[in-house]
C-alpha cells in the first residue's frame, strides 16, 4: 500500500519560508557583498539584529487587517456627521529598494450606523504599513478596507510621506514628499464632503500637497 504524498511547499511557493538560521545565512552574505567581514567584533550579532528588526518591521503579515475593525459602537445618539483621525505616523519599507518610507495618514469616513475605536484605525495603519509597500496600495489598502468592514457612507483617506530610495540613493532629493489620496462614496461624488474633510486636516496654506487636492 503506497504512502500519501506530503506536500512541501516549494522556494517558489508563497507559502515557502526561510528558518532564522537561513534569513542570518542571507545577511552575511549581503555583509560581504558589500565588502566587511561578517565575522568582526563589530557585526556578529548583526544577522541576529537584522532578522528581529525584520519581525518587527514587517510584523503586518501576521495581522488580520479586517479583524481590526470587527468590534464597532451603534449607540452613537444619532451621529451623522463626519469622523476624523488625523496625523497618523507611520513607518514603512518600499518595495522596490527596502528603503524607509516616513509619513502620515489621515483617515476620514462618514458613518451609516456604525463607528469603531480610533485606535482600531491607528492598528489597521500599521497592519498595512508594516509590510513591503508602494504608497499607492498602502492608501488603497486602507480605504477600501474600512469601506468594506464598516459600510459607511463614505472614506476618504490621505497619506503623505518622505521616500528614502528618493533621499538616501538615486537622485538624493531630501525634502521631497509623495501625497497620495483614495475617496470613496460620499466623498468622491460630493464636492463639498470631500472639502469638509480636506478642511478639518487644518493643511490649506501650510504649504503641504494636500492642499491642491481642495
Amino acid at each position: 500500500m503506497s504512502k500519501p504524498l506530503t506536500r512541501v511547499a516549494s522556494k517558489k511557493s508563497p507559502a515557502y519560508r526561510p528558518t532564522r538560521l537561513q534569513a542570518q545565512d542571507a545577511v552575511r552574505t549581503l555583509i560581504r557583498w558589500a565588502g566587511e567581514d561578517p565575522g568582526r567584533e563589530g557585526l556578529e550579532d548583526t544577522p541576529d539584529r537584522v532578522t528581529r528588526a525584520y519581525e518587527e518591521w514587517f510584523a503586518g503579515y501576521r495581522e488580520d487587517p479586517k479583524a481590526l475593525l470587527q468590534r464597532t459602537f451603534e449607540e452613537v445618539d444619532g451621529y451623522d456627521e463626519i469622523v476624523v483621525l488625523r496625523d497618523i505616523r507611520f513607518e514603512s519599507h518600499c518595495e522596490h529598494h527596502v528603503a524607509t518610507i516616513i509619513g502620515r495618514v489621515h483617515i476620514g469616513y462618514l458613518p451609516r450606523s456604525r463607528v469603531v475605536g480610533i485606535s482600531k484605525l491607528a492598528r489597521l495603519v500599521e497592519a498595512y504599513a508594516k509590510r513591503l509597500q508602494i504608497q499607492e496600495r498602502l492608501t488603497a489598502q486602507i480605504a477600501n478596507t474600512i469601506d468594506e468592514v464598516l459600510k459607511p457612507h463614505g472614506v476618504a483617506v490621505v497619506v503623505e510621506a518622505t521616500h528614502g530610495c528618493m533621499t538616501t540613493r538615486g537622485v538624493h532629493k531630501h525634502g521631497a514628499s509623495l501625497v497620495t489620496s483614495r475617496m470613496l462614496g460620499a466623498f468622491r461624488r460630493q464636492p463639498q464632503t470631500r472639502q469638509e474633510f480636506l478642511a478639518a486636516l487644518d493643511l490649506r496654506g501650510t504649504g503641504s500637497a494636500v492642499s491642491a487636492l481642495m
